[in-house]
C-alpha cells in the first residue's frame, strides 16, 4: 500500500437523522457515504489507475459505543422504516450530552498500468470523514385537551 501514497482515496462523509440531534434512548440513524471509484496518476513515467473499494465502515459514536459495518449505511426512508428504528448503523444514545461522532472508511485497493488487468494491493487504507456534532436530548411528552390547531395558545404551541 506505501507504494501507492500519491493515489489518495476520496475522503468519505457522513451525515445523520434527525440532523445533528439524538433523543435519549431513542435510536439515531448514522449514514456514511463512501463508494468505489477510480484515482489516476502517473507511476514509473506510465499512466496508472488505481481502484480504491470500501470494505468496512468503523463508527465511533463518541460516547464510548461503536460499530463495524460492511456498507454505510441508507436514511430511514431509502430502507423503508420509521424514524427512530434501529439500523445497521444507529446508535442509541444512554446520556444527555453533546458528543462528536465519526467514521473511518476502509479501502481495498487494485491498480492498473497502461490499461491492464487490475492486480490486488497487500492491505488497506483507513480515511476518516468529517467530524458530526452530535446533541442528545431527553424528550418529553406531555398529555393535552387540544391540538395546536384547535388551540393554538396551548401547551406547546
Amino acid at each position: 500500500m506505501s507504494d501507492l501514497v500519491g493515489f489518495a482515496p476520496f475522503a468519505p462523509t457522513q451525515s445523520m437523522e434527525p440532523n445533528g440531534l439524538a433523543l435519549v434512548g431513542l435510536a439515531a440513524n448514522f449514514v456514511g457515504a463512501a463508494s468505489v471509484h477510480v484515482v489516476s496518476g502517473t507511476l514509473l513515467g506510465s499512466t496508472a489507475e488505481v481502484r480504491f473499494t470500501p470494505v468496512a465502515f468503523h463508527w465511533d459514536f463518541g460516547d464510548g459505543g461503536g460499530r463495524t459495518s460492511g456498507s454505510g449505511g441508507a436514511s430511514w426512508e431509502d430502507l423503508g422504516v420509521p424514524e427512530f428504528s434501529d439500523t445497521d448503523t444507529s446508535h442509541i444514545y444512554d446520556v444527555r450530552g453533546d458528543f462528536v461522532a465519526g467514521v473511518t472508511v476502509e479501502y481495498s485497493a487494485e491498480y492498473r498500468v497502461g490499461g491492464g488487468a487490475w492486480t490486488a494491493v497487500s492491505g488497506t487504507l483507513s480515511v476518516a470523514a468529517n467530524p458530526l456534532p452530535v446533541a442528545v436530548r431527553h424528550i418529553k411528552t406531555v398529555l393535552v385537551a387540544h391540538d395546536c390547531l384547535q388551540n393554538p395558545a396551548g401547551v406547546g404551541c
